[in-house]
């Protein structure tokens, strides 16, 4: 079974036309994206992925038999679910201006294209101990929040904020204009993170296990750093290099007094 159809499997799943519709309709925020049966005919299918769209819920057309490895009563849609709803981009604006506008320090991770649910929710518990409470995921590219993702996050998950906009490169563009600083990490970079000055108001962004820092992110960036390692090293895992940026950053923002012992 391929990798994507395995971390399906361990989300949950809300199957039928009716069920999924009254989920989209009363919590779109638990939806990490909807399954529909490819060319299926069905126009009551055809509606339901209407009624997605318009809740900015991803959308996916599939071969009946991806939908059968899932589970055989399926009635041409499945609802992957999340382990805790996400918060739409609005929502989450509203909060992000405010803090801005009140000159509240502030740090938002940015985790894009994470595979594995065991790096995520090592991010969300890493974001969270260091002080960012407000994390954007991509609306498409990722895993979804998953039991897995819940006992990696080692109870932070529910202490997070999580938003994943339809379109993460608008998201990020409005925090660029609002006065965000936008910092990607990538190792091939040819700036350092020590010494590297950083804004009260920041968003650390990092990229997949394997392709790294999206070009699509990469350029709302307004630094690229990297974390020096020894010689011969590859790489830091996402969590880590996440963990040590906030860690290096929250010296340039917070004083020690705003962080426990």
């Amino acid at each position: 079974m391929e990798k994507k159809e395995e971390l399906a499997k361990q989300q949950r799943l809300i199957c039928g036309v009716r069920a999924v519709e009254e989920m989209l309709k009363k919590k779109p925020g638990l939806i990490h994206r909807v399954l529909f049966k490819l060319k299926s005919g069905n126009v009551k299918l055809y509606e339901l992925q209407k009624l997605a769209v318009q809740a900015n819920v991803h959308v996916q057309q599939v071969e009946e038999k991806s939908l059968d490895k899932l589970t055989k009563r399926h009635g041409g849609v499945i609802a992957l679910c999340h382990e805790k709803a996400v918060l739409p981009w609005n929502e989450t604006r509203k909060i992000l201006m405010e803090i801005k506008k009140n000159s509240i320090p502030c740090r938002v991770v940015v985790a894009a294209n994470l595979e594995d649910p065991h790096n995520l929710g090592a991010c969300i518990r890493s974001s969270f101990a260091l002080g960012a409470n407000i994390m954007l995921l991509p609306a498409k590219g990722s895993c979804g929040l998953t039991p897995a993702v819940e006992r990696s996050a080692a109870g932070s998950l529910e202490k997070m904020t999580l938003c994943r906009p339809s379109n993460l490169e608008i998201a990020l563009k409005e925090l660029k204009e609002a006065g965000y600083q936008i910092v990607g990490l990538d190792g091939h970079s040819s700036t350092s993170i020590i010494n590297f000055e950083f804004s009260e108001h920041l968003v650390m962004a990092i990229g997949g296990e394997d392709k790294g820092l999206p070009p699509d992110i990469r350029k709302y960036c307004d630094s690229i750093v990297k974390i020096p390692m020894f010689a011969g090293a590859h790489s830091y895992n996402a969590s880590v290099a996440l963990a040590l940026g906030l860690y290096t950053a929250s010296f340039s923002i917070f004083t020690n007094t705003q962080m426990g012992d």
